[in-house]
């Protein structure tokens, strides 16, 4: 009795693996083409870092003309969550994160490498786990979890490391003929990983991000085939990054210390390890303390959030970028119109400890975002996010498109655009004023600023209106006739002229623009006050005068 009869006893129906490797060659791509890819487990909502992770392995390929694909890992189908498949796919397509090959939807798939669902390669695991059986690298465990369990109570009560290795792994030292015996006996077992590793030996290795790291060596015996004959994380990671054949494994810190276990797979399996990056942590600041953007804690950990506040995705990614790479954000000073698929990113740029996530910078780049887009793109995506989210601003919208066009069009497509919106969920807001029949609704004083006064700021209106209004001026003209409404009332014409003779004047002509802006508006704060009257023209702009007056 020997290995091979052992391997053929558990796994008859197995092929050989060179029946895969033939399956799966070399990709054929240019010199220096990384292959990355996204593989999320379908256990709940998106997470911004898994789009972080997905937003940089994208980049990579992108700019090396190499592929970017989607595995899904549901080898714990306790844990798999209905529908979460789509929502991780869908996620990624609508941030423009969308894979060259792999999973499209659901159970949809493109690619010559597939399946990407580990669930439906049991065949190529076990064949791999065969393969190494054959080698006597690997065995079949009998322990029950009770044993495992009463293993790990004896560890603890000596006080030594856990783990089923060295002494401690009671299977290893069955003979091949003793395996063979209990396996037709009809004892329940699983596949266990045969360590070659040392824990008092060292390896040495450079991860692209981190720099160079030690750790010991792996000596467990892990649990690579499960008793329902699908594989664990470690092992169907290994055998898939290889037949996928992925260059460079972007993933999330917390892998860091599977590193020896990993890289001994690989070369236990005669593979090629692919790079690994390991990516800090998006962090938060808590009170003065740097802590892991929570799932529990933190709504903006989920990536619906942002579709929920109608932060556009186009800010989403270009923040991303922003504390992925040092450098984007003088690329971008630079480069303020080009797209970010022009930008370069650098893995050795990362940072190594995590960026941490800035709510209020999000909104700036947002701000930034949006006011580079047309007034037809502005009324589009706040539609189609008010259509989910808010009636009354989708009705407002709809009913009054090429009025609402107007409005969004106000300081657009100028050398210092207005910066006003932040999110859809900011534009019903940011201009209800506009909207008669919303502003008929508001309730709220008006908020006069230098110029309180009601005789003063009447004789301001109302001359203003019967003088100096004239819808047919150009912004000189206009502004011109303020000034000459300014000094009528016996303020100060200039600013400057203000500041210059303090006690001559109680007001200036910025206070009597601030007296005309808020009568119309209830704002002392909006976009340019010409424009708005352009589009509220003489009738409406009247009302409002008599409103004010008579308030």
């Amino acid at each position: 009795m020997n290995y091979k009869d052992l391997a053929d006893l558990m796994f008859p129906d197995a092929k050989e693996i060179s029946y895969y490797e033939e399956k799966y060659p070399e990709r054929n791509l240019k010199e220096g083409a990384i292959v990355t890819r996204i593989a999320p487990s379908p256990t709940g909502f998106t997470h911004i870092g898994g789009l972080y992770q997905g937003l940089i392995a994208k980049k990579l390929a992108q700019q090396t003309e190499g592929v970017f694909f989607v595995r899904i890992e549901d080898t714990d189908q306790k844990r798999e969550v209905k529908n979460a498949v789509s929502e991780i796919v869908n996620s990624l397509i609508d941030f423009g994160i969308g894979p060259d090959e792999g999973m499209i939807s659901e159970d949809g798939e493109k690619g010559e490498y597939g399946p990407y669902k580990q669930s439906l390669r049991k065949e190529i695991y076990q064949a791999y786990a065969k393969y190494l059986i054959e080698q006597g690298k690997a065995y079949p465990c009998f322990c029950t979890s009770k044993e495992v369990e009463e293993i790990r109570e004896k560890q603890e009560n000596a006080k030594i490391r856990p783990g089923y290795y060295g002494v401690w792994a009671k299977c290893r030292k069955l003979t091949v003929e003793e395996m063979i015996e209990k396996i037709k006996a009809g004892e329940p077992w699983i596949v266990r990983f045969k360590s070659p590793g040392r824990e008092d030996k060292k390896i040495k290795h450079k991860d692209v991000i981190k720099g160079n790291v030690e750790f010991p060596e792996n000596d467990q015996d892990i649990v690579i085939i499960k008793a329902d004959g699908l594989p664990t994380y470690h092992f169907a990671h290994a055998v898939d990054d290889h037949l996928m054949r992925t260059t460079h494994v972007i993933r999330g810190d917390e892998w860091l210390s599977s590193v020896p276990l990993h890289l001994q797979l690989f070369q236990e399996l005669g593979f090629r390890a692919p790079k690994y990056a390991h990516i800090a942590p998006i962090m938060k600041n808590d009170e003065g303390n740097k802590r892991k953007l929570s799932k529990r804690k933190d709504p903006e950990a989920a990536v619906s959030y942002y579709v929920e506040e109608g932060i556009p995705k186009e800010a989403v990614i270009e923040y991303l970028l922003n504390i992925a790479n040092s450098t984007f954000e003088n690329w971008r000073r630079a480069n303020p119109d080009k797209s970010i698929e022009e930008f370069d990113l650098q893995l050795n740029k990362m940072s190594v400890s995590g960026a941490l996530f800035d709510m209020v910078k999000l909104l700036d780049v947002s701000k930034t975002v949006i006011s580079k887009m047309t007034a037809e793109q502005v009324y589009n995506d706040t539609l189609n996010w008010a259509e989910k989210y808010d009636e009354e601003l989708a009705n407002l919208l709809k009913n009054n498109k090429e009025y609402s066009l107007k409005v969004l069009g106000i300081e657009r497509g100028n050398k210092k655009p207005r910066k006003d919106i932040g999110k859809w969920s900011d534009v019903k807001e940011t201009i209800t004023y506009m909207y008669e029949e919303l502003f008929k609704k508001d309730e709220t004083p008006y908020p006069y600023q230098v110029i309180q006064d009601k005789e003063a700021i009447c004789n301001i209106l109302n001359t203003y209106i019967t003088k100096y209004y004239d819808e047919k001026d150009d912004k000189q003209t206009w502004f011109d006739k303020i000034k000459e409404l300014s000094g009528e009332m016996g303020y100060a014409k200039e600013v400057k002229e203000f500041k210059q003779n303090p006690g001559k004047y109680t007001a200036h002509v910025g206070d009597v623009s601030t007296v005309l802006r808020v009568a119309l508006t209830k704002r002392t704060n909006t976009p340019d006050m010409y424009e708005i009257m352009q589009i509220l023209g003489k009738e409406t702009i009247q009302k409002r005068f008599q409103k004010a007056m008579r308030e």
